[in-house]
């Protein structure tokens, strides 16, 4: 048994629904309670007992490897892959496949950049040794499974097909879906085609399947969250600070606020339901800040609402103005008396005037 299995980390997406957040930066890199996402994930890893992670970068390659560098400050041994065109999951996991160590038939540990759970990954791991399984996948059942790929499985958990984002209730058949963590048995990687994008999730699992291989489904309904959305990574922030998501990295006590070094918060601001003020960050008098995200350097003036929403690295959000399920690109200037809610996203650099008037997606 492989006590320290090795993992690869895919983090070559461009974000494009997390935008403008991921305009300056990977969709990994974007802070969440305090760190990088990335940190989260590599912490947890090395909890689990993981030493060597390949991450299998692409967009915005260059940050990664500046930022973490050897791995060491984590505890890990960390080599970095960059595809020169984007190869998809299943291309960019055989991309890497040259640095690995394992042997044929030792598992290695996949996960998706983009997701906050908190998969219990030893179990995982022995049960694709177990198992005997081919590839084995972390399975999360959700209320609303439309918007992921359905896995149904027998009672032994083996995996009996794969439903991408089914629609009418008679394609509904499970409420389990492909939570984006997967052991593959080391093997099975060199059977993914090389030099052309390939998707695990609709080419190379629905092919094993077919072909026979064993597919081991294992359901953990812990905490699971794909932070594709402003939404989503705004909650999955506060949810890190809150500790209803588990992380050894979160940087400071778990509570109602994360106040970062540098920051100036005035005594009569209010901060709650998770929110973080970055480094350098500025909260003026009596504003209100709400499950929300102050990346470093913001300004938020006195007598404004935050809530719901992330304020990007640089940004300013004048006094009065109420932003709510909104985003703020990084050196943005949201002047005073205005309202920006509803899903609303103000591009970096971009400057909205005075004036009292409100700014929705619908007006």
């Amino acid at each position: 048994m492989t006590q320290a299995p090795e993992a690869i980390l895919l983090v070559g997406g461009k974000g494009t629904r997390l935008r403008p957040l991921t305009v300056r930066t990977p969709k990994p890199m974007v802070p969440a309670a305090g760190v990088p996402f990335l940190t989260h994930q590599l912490a947890r890893a090395r909890a689990a007992g993981v030493e060597h992670v390949v991450m299998a970068t692409s967009y915005l390659a260059e940050v990664f490897e500046p930022y973490f560098g050897d791995g060491s400050d984590l505890g890990l041994h960390l080599e970095y892959v960059t595809e020169e065109e984007p190869l998809g999951t299943g291309g960019a996991i055989r991309n890497v496949a040259p640095r690995l160590h394992s042997g044929p038939d030792d598992p290695v540990l996949i996960f998706n950049g983009d997701i906050l759970t908190g998969l219990d990954i030893p179990a995982l791991v022995a049960t694709h040794q177990e198992s005997g399984a081919d590839v084995s996948l972390h399975l999360s059942r959700v209320e609303d499974p439309r918007a992921f790929g359905l896995v149904p499985t027998d009672e032994a958990g083996r995996v009996l097909a794969f439903l991408e984002k089914p629609q009418t209730p008679e394609e509904i058949v499970t409420d389990q879906i492909n939570a984006g963590a997967y052991v593959f048995r080391r093997s099975v990687i060199d059977t993914i085609p090389t030099g052309r994008p390939v998707s695990v999730e609709r080419e190379t699992f629905p092919g094993l399947l077919e072909s026979g291989a064993h597919l081991q489904g294992m359901v953990d309904s812990t905490y699971w969250l794909d932070l594709g959305t402003p939404q989503a990574f705004v909650r999955g922030s506060a949810d890190l600070v809150l500790g209803r998501a588990p992380s050894p990295a979160v940087p400071g006590r778990r509570g109602e606020s994360l106040i970062l070094d540098g920051a100036h918060v005035a005594p009569d601001a209010k901060l709650s339901e998770g929110t973080v003020v970055g480094v350098g960050a500025h909260v003026g008098a009596g504003a209100r800040i709400t499950g929300s995200t102050l990346l470093d350097g913001a300004y938020v003036a006195e007598g404004a609402v935050v809530t719901d929403s992330l304020i990007g690295a640089g940004a300013r959000v004048g006094a009065r103005t109420h932003v709510t399920g909104a985003v703020i690109g990084d050196g943005a200037d949201a002047g005073a008396d205005n309202e920006l809610r509803d899903g609303l996203r103000l591009w970096c650099d971009a400057v909205l005037p005075d004036g009292g008037v409100r700014f929705s997606p619908d007006r």
